[in-house]
């Protein structure tokens, strides 16, 4: 399968470090055996989201699915649309993997790449109906702050991907972060608060993961952020 080098270029700022983890032998057993069936492995060239679903329907974008909890439930309850998790960690590549074949999902594929280079040379503009950010690595200390994944750059490049209308759909439960996501969103151009001007959005749709109860029972608030492309 491919996979993103262990090695970065020394200007690039990534918003995630690759881990180590050890891999269990169903993660490991999946992605031997399930990648071929599931995985996108050209990371260069432009997709083309028919051809790979056997269908055209709405495209949901989950940037950095963790373990796939949130985007397997997702793409469970909304067989109509075609779903897509771009995730540079293998246990979790691996896990969802094991998943999508024991449910036999049709409508759920993975990148294992970078997203910002997957949005940059694999996904046409005006080709996604949402994308989906939740619990991105808050990266709390104030001089790792350059690393969030949530910069005005970045959804910018968002923006060109989304239909109009379609929206963004960001969660953290890292306070900082969530004001500091509201102030990139509200100044970035070409998108529209769905909830109002300032104010988070209190109808989160979206599968409650183990990570958010966790962080439930640590007392940590979860603010989501709904946007939505209005040119």
């Amino acid at each position: 399968m491919t996979t993103t080098p262990d090695v970065e270029h020394p200007r690039t700022i990534r918003s995630y470090v690759i881990r180590g983890g050890r891999l269990t032998n169903s993660q490991q057993h999946a992605l031997d055996n399930y990648w071929s069936k599931y995985g996108i492995d050209d990371v260069k060239a432009p997709l083309d989201c028919a051809a790979l679903f056997g269908k055209q329907a709405p495209v949901v974008m989950e940037i950095g699915f963790g373990m796939g909890d949130s985007l397997l439930a997702m793409a469970r309850s909304n067989p109509d649309n075609n779903f897509i998790g771009v995730e540079v960690h293998k246990p979790g590549v691996g896990r969802l993997l094991h998943e999508i074949d024991a449910l036999a999902l049709s409508n759920l594929r993975i990148y294992c790449h970078d997203a910002k280079e997957i949005l940059q040379h694999c996904i046409a503009d005006n080709a996604l109906d949402t994308v989906q950010i939740f619990f991105p690595d808050p990266w709390h200390k104030k001089k790792h702050n350059k690393r969030r994944l949530v910069q005005p750059e970045f959804m910018q490049l968002v923006r060109q991907k989304l239909v109009i209308g379609g929206r963004v759909h960001i969660a953290t439960d890292w306070v900082p972060y969530a004001e500091h996501m509201m102030e990139v969103m509200s100044a970035a151009p070409g998108y529209v608060n769905a909830s109002g001007t300032g104010l988070y959005s209190t109808d989160a749709e979206r599968p409650v993961t183990k990570f958010e109860k966790r962080g439930h029972r640590l007392g940590h608030a979860v603010h989501d952020l709904m946007f939505v492309r209005a040119e």
